[in-house]
């Protein structure tokens, strides 16, 4: 997914920057609300930050100029909605950038759009439609995490498509050209990320189901309910 150093020509790398910019800003004051009203939640949103950073540096060949790879925003957006997730999902990528040599600056703007801000938004909207038609939880946190994966390599796609039309069929062809080889390795790597953080839902609701309440993530009542299908 991380698109690499310079190989986003102008003017696509600044308008990716132009977009992402109002979200993180956003973000960042989403963040500082959260954590002064809520500031015992510290703790889990680091690891939320740690989830993405892990998942996301499990990089394997994919589009030239790119890579494949599990992206792990799905939980953060979940947990903490899509604004928060984009800045967690930028403290990533710019640190993955700088001293990991995965991704780059001047493509940073594309890589947050796509991982921190299309990925997240798709898991918020798929996790609150599945809750409000009352579908089990954890086939919800499976969704909401496995097309947010998915949304996430759509963008990518999309973005390289735009910059690098193809000569006959122009950015259409392109894009399908993209989404097909991202599709071999992110598919299996989708279906995996969605099954390993319904398992992460499930310890929380085991060990700490109150964090999850205090966030607004699910009711008392839905926990209850739960435990009494699954323990």
């Amino acid at each position: 997914m991380h698109i690499m150093e310079g190989f986003l020509p102008g003017p696509w790398w600044q308008f990716w920057f132009a977009v992402s910019t109002p979200v993180i800003f956003y973000g960042v004051y989403k963040l500082n609300k959260l954590i002064s009203d809520k500031r015992e939640i510290l703790p889990l949103l680091a690891v939320a930050g740690a989830y993405i950073f892990v998942l996301s540096s499990l990089k394997l060949p994919s589009v030239t100029g790119s890579c494949s790879h599990p992206t792990g925003t799905g939980l953060a957006a979940i947990l903490f909605g899509p604004a928060i997730s984009a800045v967690l999902g930028v403290i990533v990528l710019l640190y993955q950038a700088m001293f990991l040599a995965h991704g780059g600056l001047t493509t940073l703007g594309a890589n947050v759009f796509s991982m921190g801000i299309a990925g997240p938004v798709v898991a918020y909207i798929i996790f609150k439609f599945g809750m409000k038609l009352n579908l089990n939880f954890y086939l919800t946190v499976f969704l909401a995490t496995a097309l947010a994966d998915w949304a996430t390599y759509v963008v990518t796609s999309l973005e390289l498509a735009l910059a690098f039309p193809a000569q006959t069929g122009g950015v259409l062809v392109s894009f399908k050209a993209f989404a097909a080889i991202f599709a071999l390795t992110q598919i299996p790597l989708a279906i995996i990320e969605g099954a390993f953080t319904a398992l992460i839902f499930k310890y929380v609701i085991q060990v700490r189901s109150d964090v999850l309440v205090k966030l607004e993530v699910i009711n008392e009542k839905t926990i209850h309910k739960i435990k009494e299908l699954w323990v």
